[in-house]
């Protein structure tokens, strides 16, 4: 069956040299074949502030630059993130996207209700796709991941995104041409399944 998609490019350069960058348009050339529907959001494109209180996050109006991603994130069936790790974590402007958009009233119920009684994204999947410098084993299992365990967890399942996998992709720093031919193919093939 398609699916209707969202990329989320979270790579905070907005020049297209990278990796992320790569692997986003190999996922959503495999999705067009796969008949699936696809949007993009790339939030370094985005005008938006960080939230800097918990009233202004419970209370405050939306940025206007934010209203199309909240749009699509409804929009979408299955979104998929792509970004680097730095300093063992996902980059602080993809972290003020998350908190923005993330809101009461839209990801979960308004402030009156507890948002463990009811999830505002129930009914969608995501694909998680994080590079890294180290080795994705060694991310995985020495360091467990956490900062992907916690996207998944405590964003994506706090609002009710699930099931939520994730392609954690080592080595990055100066990829050999057949390693990254090899991620780009996996990602294509991704795309196609919407996976």
């Amino acid at each position: 069956m398609p699916k209707r998609i969202l990329l989320i490019q979270g790579h905070p350069d907005i020049a297209q040299g990278h990796l992320c960058h790569a692997l986003a348009g190999a996922y959503r050339q495999g999705a067009a074949r796969g008949g699936h529907e696809v949007r993009q959001t790339q939030v370094a494109a985005l005008d938006f502030p960080l939230l800097r209180s918990q009233d202004e996050w419970e209370r405050g109006p939306l940025p206007p630059g934010l209203q199309q991603a909240q749009d699509d994130i409804r929009w979408a069936q299955h979104m998929v993130f792509f970004f680097p790790l730095w300093l063992g974590d996902m980059p602080a402007l993809l972290k003020g996207f998350l908190e923005q958009v993330a809101r009461p009233g839209f990801a979960f119920p308004g402030e009156r209700m507890h948002p463990l009684a009811a999830k505002g994204l129930t009914g969608r999947s995501a694909r998680v796709v994080v590079t890294m410098g180290m080795p994705a084993m060694l991310y995985r299992w020495y360091f467990r991941a956490h900062s992907v365990k916690s996207l998944k967890r405590n964003i994506l399942g706090f609002v009710g995104v699930a099931p939520v996998h994730d392609t954690l992709i080592g080595m990055v720093g100066d990829p050999e041409r057949q390693a990254v031919d090899k991620w780009v193919g996996a990602l294509e093939a991704m795309g196609r399944s919407a996976a």
